[in-house]
């Protein structure tokens, strides 16, 4: 079916062919054309925001404040609404700095950020939606030059954490009015000129040497004073032994000389009598002379001799 009449073909008087297009629209064209404007008029009437977005409302190019949060909402047909993510969004920079000690620095940053929901008005109105390359880019490469330029190329390796803090704390200083709230800031890697890695290498090699060097001075000296500390250890133990064992004989000597003092002071002369008669044998001597005596206590006085002389034991015969 066409929406269009087919041109009518007949033959004259004359017998020639005539073809007449037909005249005139069709009465359901308009009726066509008027369903399709209130379809587009709906559709213009009415906006829906996604979860994590708000929604700006600019009426003939005036921006409202009043931003709409996520859901359905209604509008008027010439109104116009940006949509805006406040999610957190990362940004991925790569920037060349330079140290303290001239020495060129490429940074490559992972920066997370988000867009301040109350302040998306704010940056459709000042800036527009291409926020991201006017505002966070050169917010970061101005940044992180700054902060690179306190540190020498060696210190920025080692203070890594440090340099990502304060880049984290002055971006947000920086962006606080733009309605941009910065949440994290990763240094992905920090890459250096040959000249200088090598530099550092050579650096490293030396270092390790010099230390290895003081490790074995260290375990030499150690060796030698504790074989210092063993010696004295050792002496002092020997004159400790002599202490003792000189001590030990002076007492041994004390009580050897009180032990003879006590026996001294037991021995009296009938003692020395006792054990005279109890070595005798019987026998008197063969030889006397004047300075010969045996005195046998408890013989009548006088001297006078036993009635008998006990003989010797024999061989038994």
């Amino acid at each position: 079916m066409s929406f269009f009449r087919k041109p009518v073909r007949y033959t004259d008087a004359e017998g020639n062919t005539v073809v007449k297009s037909p005249g005139g629209i069709p009465k359901f064209v308009p009726v066509i054309l008027i369903v399709v404007a209130l379809a587009l008029l709906g559709l213009s009437c009415f906006t829906v925001v996604s979860a994590g977005h708000t929604g700006v409302v600019s009426t003939f190019g005036k921006v409202s404040e009043n931003v709409l949060q996520e859901g359905f909402h209604m509008k008027l047909p010439w109104q116009r609404v940006t949509k805006m993510d406040n999610r957190i969004v990362k940004l991925e920079v790569s920037t060349e700095a330079f140290s303290s000690d001239l020495q060129t620095v490429n940074v490559n940053l992972a920066v997370n950020y988000r867009v301040d929901t109350n302040k998306s008005y704010s940056i459709v109105k000042n800036v527009g939606t291409n926020y991201e390359s006017v505002l966070m880019t050169p917010a970061v490469n101005e940044v992180m030059k700054s902060i690179m330029a306190q540190y020498t190329a060696e210190q920025s390796i080692t203070n890594r954490n440090m340099i990502s803090t304060a880049l984290l704390d002055e971006l947000n200083e920086k962006l606080a009015d733009s309605g941009i709230y910065v949440s994290d800031i990763n240094i992905i890697d920090f890459d250096f000129s040959d000249v200088y890695v090598q530099a550092i290498e050579a650096k490293q090699v030396a270092e390790q040497e010099k230390l290895r060097a003081k490790i074995e001075q260290d375990q030499l000296t150690m060796e030698k004073e504790a074989e210092a500390s063993r010696r004295v250890i050792d002496a002092e133990a020997a004159a400790e032994v002599a202490r003792i064992e000189a001590e030990a004989a002076a007492y041994a000597g004390e009580k050897e000389a009180v032990a003879n003092e006590k026996i001294a002071a037991s021995i009296t002369q009938p003692l020395i009598e006792y054990y005279k008669i109890q070595q005798w044998n019987g026998q008197l001597p063969s030889v006397t002379g004047a300075d010969t005596m045996i005195r046998l206590d408890g013989l009548p006085e006088g001297g006078a001799q036993p009635a008998s002389t006990p003989e010797p034991a024999g061989d038994g015969q």
